[in-house]
């Protein structure tokens, strides 16, 4: 199979790149273009996938086809008004946020993910850690800013802040704790990198978007419902060692085993078979099942 891989690549962290190197892992040969060059990509691919970066001005020709859109900023208003625009051009739509759903109703949840190479390579044992919290990420608005501040303020050994995307596993690896806000109800990728970089992560509620499908509060992460609860739950676990390293390596072993951007490509293709009969020309020895692949997803 050959797939042209449409998104702009303006950063060396983009859910593009993920998939890119995933797909190529699973044999596929993967050409990437540019949004703005899609006047120009050939008709001679197998498939034709637009991954979300931010750029609702332009779009793929109606005939390149058959296409897909893997759509991933649905949980921000404009974002999500210029994609309602533009589903119809597709023949299969991704999301990567499953409230999105109620929207698109024929689209598929494919959440983000980790990439193992970056985010869980080298140790992720206990005991080498240089700092108690750590955040890796843009402050967000309000009220992620003054989650942070605080944090900086009630726990000065702490790294947040930004780091190149190589860097990200190592900074989360040398953090005891890892922090989250997710904003606006989304299962943001930080989730899946603190995981798979083998640590404990403290996230404020997700209610519903398929986390409880997903996460499991206490075994695979830690949720934290109000500012107090979240100094509560902090301090606690910087203190209790062992229930700490429980939760992250619960969550590690999780998030390997069924979260990766493999998985999530592995998704997308069985999505592609099913609905248009596009197969791979060496399929996979083993089939990975995931939540998203049940059929109340496949809508």
């Amino acid at each position: 199979m050959r797939v042209a891989l449409v998104f702009d690549r303006t950063r060396q962290d983009t859910s593009g790149q993920y998939f890119e190197r995933a797909l190529a892992s699973l044999g596929v040969s993967v050409k990437h273009f540019w949004l703005r060059d899609a006047e120009t990509i050939p008709q001679d691919f197998d498939w034709y996938l637009r991954i979300d970066h931010g750029d609702y001005v332009r779009d793929l020709p109606r005939h390149l086809r058959p296409s897909a859109f893997y759509m991933i900023d649905t949980h921000l208003r404009r974002p999500l008004h210029q994609m309602r625009r533009v589903a119809s051009h597709y023949d299969v739509l991704f999301c990567a946020q499953r409230e999105a759903l109620r929207t698109f109703l024929r689209a598929v949840w494919v959440p983000a993910a980790c990439d193992v190479a970056l985010h869980g390579a080298g140790e992720a044992a206990r005991g080498a850690y240089m700092y108690d919290v750590g955040f890796v990420g843009t402050e967000g608005g309000i009220p992620r800013k003054f989650y942070l501040q605080a944090l900086r303020e009630r726990y000065p050994n702490s790294y947040i802040g930004w780091a190149p995307h190589t860097k990200i596993g190592e900074m989360y690896r040398a953090s005891r704790l890892v922090f989250n806000f997710a904003i606006n109800n989304d299962i943001n990728m930080r989730v899946f990198e603190a995981l798979g970089a083998g640590r404990c992560l403290l996230t404020n509620a997700i209610h519903g978007n398929g986390f409880e499908e997903l996460f499991r509060d206490r075994e695979h992460l830690v949720v934290y419902h109000s500012p107090q609860e979240l100094w509560q739950l902090l301090d606690y676990y910087l203190t209790h060692d062992d229930e700490r390293e429980r939760i992250a390596q619960e969550g590690h072993v999780l998030v390997r085993a069924q979260h990766t951007y493999r998985h999530r490509a592995e998704t997308m293709l069985n999505v592609l078979n099913q609905r248009l009969g596009l197969q791979r020309d060496a399929p996979s020895t083993r089939e990975l099942v995931s939540p998203m692949q049940q059929e109340p997803s496949l809508r």
